[in-house]
């Protein structure tokens, strides 16, 4: 598979995450390059990419090898060896990465304390260098971090084809309840003029519906207060978005509080009309109890 590409991976301990970003000019790039395993580690593989060292090498990581360990034996029996670019990290922090003599110039990669950024077939031999600084020098959020950093090697000059695919997959260190909710951010753009750019967007939608999320936990443990102010940092986030103000009237109207929600109702069905007939619905299927007074009430809003 050629993934000409360049990408991160990196872990942060204090926040108890890891993950990989890229980006190319290659349709679907996060389906070839991107692994991710809690509690395991990250891999990159590009260049003339074997998905191989991803699935095989997050084995070898999970039956205790370390990074270096798992790379080198993958590398030991690659008659292609050369012609690979990979990158991998485990759990206890160890990073490594390998570019092969005949990955297509510029190529090369740097290894710093906690990350490593690669790439191949660049304009620039600074774009793996800028990444890996811009990635350190900021102090945002641990995926934020990685979008700079693939902003940052764009700027550097990036893929020398262009662009047309970008991914991020971000998962926590330790493995922690249900599998689901170990992988923190699961993000691709398949197909797209400006791969980055719809990255960030998505970005900034999954941390919408992460707040979401977390304000309907708070609110069925009756934590209304805390439960709010994670519905405002939704709406903030994607103002764009009426359904998340929807379901958030929802979740009010089920905890009893219809005239705090009346108001968000009438912004939604102000947006679209078809939001009345989807609440309407809700009784019947047996998703909201409330009394035809009420409901009334609120589909005339």
């Amino acid at each position: 598979m050629r993934a000409h590409t360049y990408s991160i991976i990196a872990i942060d301990k204090q926040a108890g995450l890891m993950g990989v970003a890229v980006q190319s000019h290659w349709f679907s790039v996060g389906s070839i390059v991107t692994w991710a395993e809690a509690g395991v580690g990250v891999i990159a593989t590009q260049a003339f990419a074997d998905p191989g060292y991803g699935a095989l090498g997050l084995e070898l990581i999970r039956e205790g090898k370390s990074a270096n360990e798992a790379l080198g034996a993958l590398l030991h029996i690659d008659n292609d060896r050369e012609s690979r670019q990979v990158a991998m990290l485990d759990v206890n922090g160890n990073i490594v990465a390998h570019t092969g003599k005949s990955c297509i110039p510029e190529a090369g990669h740097v290894v710093k304390e906690g990350v490593s950024a690669q790439g191949n077939m660049m304009i620039s031999r600074e774009v793996w260098n800028a990444m890996v600084e811009a990635y350190l020098s900021s102090d945002g959020e641990f995926a934020e971090r990685l979008l700079l950093a693939l902003q940052a090697g764009e700027r550097a000059g990036g893929d020398i084809r262009g662009r047309q695919s970008a991914a991020m997959l971000v998962v926590r260190v330790d493995k922690t309840g249900p599998i689901w909710k170990n992988k923190v951010v699961d993000l691709r753009v398949d197909d797209n003029p400006e791969p980055i750019l719809e990255l960030k967007r998505l970005l900034r939608m999954s941390k919408a519906y992460s707040h979401a999320d977390r304000g309907d936990e708070l609110m069925t443990k009756g934590l209304i207060d805390k439960a709010m102010v994670e519905y405002e940092a939704a709406s903030r986030l994607a103002p764009e978005v009426e359904e998340l103000a929807f379901w958030q009237a929802v979740t009010m109207l089920r905890q009893g509080m219809v005239e705090e929600a009346i108001p968000i109702f009438k912004r939604v069905f102000a947006v679209k009309k078809e939001w009345r007939k989807v609440l309407s619905s809700l009784p019947s299927a047996g998703l909201l109890k409330v009394d035809e007074d009420t409901l009334s009430k609120i589909l005339k809003q």
